[in-house]
């Protein structure tokens, strides 16, 4: 659509806030109890707890734009470690291993990679008051 290509740049902070927050999530759920589910109170020394740190603090990065290519590099790489970890040796197709999310969020983390984090970031304002 014509009519949303103005508006292009904006829509890749959106993609980006709202892909940080729904990550952040996992992290403050390990971490914070909160929203609490079977992953709260993992142990920093686990697997899960070494991810959940990444998804805390990364989240946090992502959200606020800072950062964001080598943040959002190091994401992927994490989620694509995460799928063929824990998902894929279960079955091959995602929807039948439940990876799907993983998946999702390696590839728009390494969209974001490559386009940075859009009008509204802080990496773009420290780029224009620098």
């Amino acid at each position: 659509m014509k009519m949303l290509e103005t508006y292009s740049a904006q829509l890749l902070s959106v993609l980006r806030i709202i892909t940080g927050l729904l990550f952040l999530q996992h992290g403050t759920s390990k971490y914070l109890g909160f929203p609490a589910s079977k992953f709260s109170g993992v142990s920093p020394m686990t697997m899960g707890g070494v991810a959940g740190m990444f998804e805390l603090v990364g989240g946090i990065l992502i959200v606020l734009g800072l950062f964001t290519r080598p943040v959002a590099f190091v994401l992927s790489g994490l989620m694509a470690v995460a799928y063929f970890y824990a998902h894929a040796p279960s079955d091959f197709f995602p929807l039948l291993n439940g990876g799907e999310l993983a998946v999702l969020y390696s590839f728009v983390f390494v969209y974001l990679s490559a386009r940075g984090g859009g009008s509204w970031s802080l990496d773009q304002w420290r780029s224009r008051s620098g």
